[in-house]
C-alpha cells in the first residue's frame, strides 16, 4: 500500500491510497466466503459454493465490490496511522480506479485536527475584579437567616405583600377546565413572583375564603404559552414573625454565642464564596487570554456539528422546563439571530479550548491516574443526580470512557496553565490561586488535578435556572407555622 496527503486547508486534507491487487487477496477470499454463505446453489451446501460458481451466477463484479467495501476501511485506517493524521468526523470516500487484476485507488477527504503553534503558556497574565463585601450583603444574609428561623402565624386580615398564603388554583380555557392545571393546598409567598404572572396582584387585598379570577399564561403542560383564566381561592393568610437579632438568636441559628461572632462568620462565608467566584473568573480570563494568543483554525463542519449539538441540548432542557424556544428568547430579550450568534461563539470557544489544552497536555505528557478518573466520574454523577457506579456503567456501555479521560486531561492542562498565571485584581494585587482551597480558605497547596474546561453550553440565564424560578414555593427553608 502507498499513500499520499494533500493539504486542502489548515483543517482538511485529501488522502490518496493505492493498494496493489495482490494485497486485496484476503478481502477477495472474505468476499467469496461471505457470499457463499448467503446464496443457495443446487448441488452445493450453503457456504461451500466454489468461487467460480459464484462468478458464473452473480458475476465477478459483485465479488470485487464486496472486496473493496471490506478493504477500504482497513487501508484507510492504516493510511491515517502511516501519515499521523487524526480525523475529525467521517471522511468522504471516493474510489478513483479499480479493475479486476489492477490496483485499487481511492481518496478520502477529511477534516483533521488543526496544527497549533502554542504560545508561551506559563505566566499568562489576566485581570479580574477585586473582592468587595458591602455591609448590605451581610445584612441580607442575616435577614435570610432570620427568615429561615421565622414562624408563621395565621391572621384574620387582608393578604399583603410578604404574607404566606395557602391557595387553590384552577385554570380554564374557553370555559373548559384544564386537567393538568388544577392544584389545591399550595403554599405561596406573595411577592415572590415564582408561580404565575398576575397571581400576586390577584391575592393582594383578598381575605380567607374568598375567590378571585385573573388571566395568565401557562408555563408548563400541553397548553404551555397559552393565555388562560385562573381562579384562585384563598384558604389562609399567615404572617411571618421574625426573631430578634440577639444572643438568643445567634445561639439558636448557629454555633456562636454572640451576634458579633455570627455576623463575622456570615462575612467570612461571603468572602470565601467570592474568592471561589473570583477564582472561576480568573480561570475563564486565563483561558480566554490563552486563546487570544493562539491561532486555532477550526473545520466549518465540526463547528456546525457542535452548534447543532448544543442547540439540541437546549431544546431538550427547555422541553423539560416546560418552555418554548420563543418564550426563552423573550425572557432573555434576545432575537433568534443574537441567540444563534452567541451559540456559535460558545461552540467555537469550546472547540478552540479543547484543541489548545489537548496540545498542551501532549507537550507536557500529562496522563490520567485511575483515582483521577474515579473522582471525575463521581463529580459528573453527582451533577446529574446518579450513583457513581451507575453513571460509570452507563458511560462504559455508551463508549464514552475515552471522552471522560480526555476531559480529565484537558482539566489538568488548564490547571497547570492557571496555576502558573499572573492574575491581578482591579487594584493590581496578585490573586492567589495556588493556595486557594475548595472551601474558599487559603492553605498549603493541594494536588490539583482538574479545572473546569468547557465554556457553558447555554447562554446566560440557562433554561434549568428558569425552571427552578418557576417551581412552586415551599422549600425546606420556609418558615414554620407557629
Amino acid at each position: 500500500m502507498q499513500s499520499a496527503v494533500e493539504e486542502l486547508s489548515p483543517t482538511s486534507v485529501r488522502l490518496t491510497v493505492e493498494v496493489p491487487f495482490e494485497e486485496l487477496k484476503p478481502s477477495l477470499d472474505a468476499a467469496y466466503k461471505k457470499i457463499a454463505g448467503q446464496i443457495t446453489v443446487p448441488g452445493f451446501r450453503k457456504g461451500r459454493v466454489p468461487p467460480q460458481i459464484i462468478d458464473q451466477r452473480l458475476g465477478r463484479g459483485v465479488v470485487l465490490d464486496e472486496a473493496v467495501n471490506d478493504a477500504i476501511p482497513r487501508y484507510y485506517t492504516e493510511a491515517l496511522r502511516e501519515n499521523d493524521l487524526t480525523p475529525l468526523g467521517q471522511p468522504e470516500l471516493d474510489v478513483k480506479e479499480f479493475e479486476d487484476g489492477e490496483k485499487l485507488t481511492f481518496t478520502a477527504e477529511l477534516d483533521v485536527r488543526p496544527h497549533i503553534e502554542l504560545p508561551e503558556y506559563n505566566g499568562v497574565t489576566a485581570e479580574v475584579d477585586g473582592i468587595e463585601i458591602a455591609d448590605a450583603e451581610v445584612e441580607e444574609q442575616l435577614q435570610a437567616l432570620r427568615e429561615r428561623f421565622g414562624t408563621l402565624t395565621e391572621v384574620d386580615r387582608s393578604a399583603a405583600d410578604g404574607d404566606f398564603v395557602t391557595i387553590d388554583l384552577a385554570a380554564t380555557k374557553d370555559g373548559e377546565p384544564i386537567e393538568d392545571a388544577q392544584a389545591a393546598g399550595l403554599s405561596y409567598q406573595i411577592g415572590s413572583g415564582n408561580m404565575l404572572d398576575g397571581l400576586d396582584e390577584a391575592l393582594t387585598g383578598m381575605t380567607a375564603g374568598k375567590e378571585n379570577t385573573f388571566t395568565s399564561t401557562l408555563v408548563g403542560g400541553e397548553l404551555v404559552g397559552e393565555e388562560v383564566q385562573v381562579q384562585v381561592t384563598l384558604q389562609a393568610v399567615k404572617e411571618q414573625q421574625l426573631p430578634d437579632v440577639d444572643e438568643e438568636f445567634a445561639q439558636m441559628a448557629s454555633e456562636f454565642d454572640t451576634v458579633e461572632e455570627l455576623t463575622a462568620d456570615l462575612r467570612d462565608r461571603l468572602l470565601r464564596g467570592k474568592r471561589l467566584e473570583q477564582a472561576a473568573a480568573a480561570r475563564d480570563a486565563v483561558l480566554e487570554k490563552l486563546l487570544d494568543l493562539t491561532e486555532v483554525p477550526l473545520p466549518e463542519r465540526v463547528v456546525a456539528d457542535e452548534v447543532e449539538s448544543r442547540r439540541e441540548q437546549i431544546r431538550q432542557q427547555l422541553a423539560y422546563a416546560g418552555m418554548t424556544e420563543q418564550q426563552y428568547l423573550d425572557s432573555e430579550q434576545q432575537t433568534e439571530d443574537e441567540f444563534s450568534g452567541e451559540l456559535e461563539k460558545r461552540a467555537t470557544d469550546a472547540l478552540a479550548a479543547q484543541f489548545v489544552l489537548e496540545e498542551i497536555a501532549k507537550k507536557e505528557e500529562l496522563g490520567v491516574e485511575e483515582s483521577e478518573l474515579t473522582e471525575h466520574i463521581q463529580r459528573r454523577a453527582q451533577g446529574v443526580g446518579m450513583q457513581p457506579a451507575e453513571y460509570a456503567d452507563q458511560m462504559m456501555k455508551a463508549g464514552q470512557v475515552p471522552a471522560l479521560v480526555s476531559e480529565v486531561v484537558r482539566g489538568k492542562a488548564l490547571a497547570l496553565v492557571v496555576e502558573s498565571a499572573e492574575v491581578t485584581d482591579g487594584s493590581g494585587d496578585r490573586v492567589d490561586l495556588k493556595n486557594l482551597r475548595p472551601d474558599g480558605t487559603y492553605g498549603e497547596p493541594e494536588a490539583q488535578t482538574e479545572a473546569q474546561v468547557e465554556p457553558a453550553a447555554e447562554p446566560a440565564g440557562q433554561p434549568e435556572e428558569q425552571a427552578e424560578e418557576q417551581a412552586e414555593p415551599g422549600s425546606e427553608d420556609e418558615p414554620k407555622d407557629a
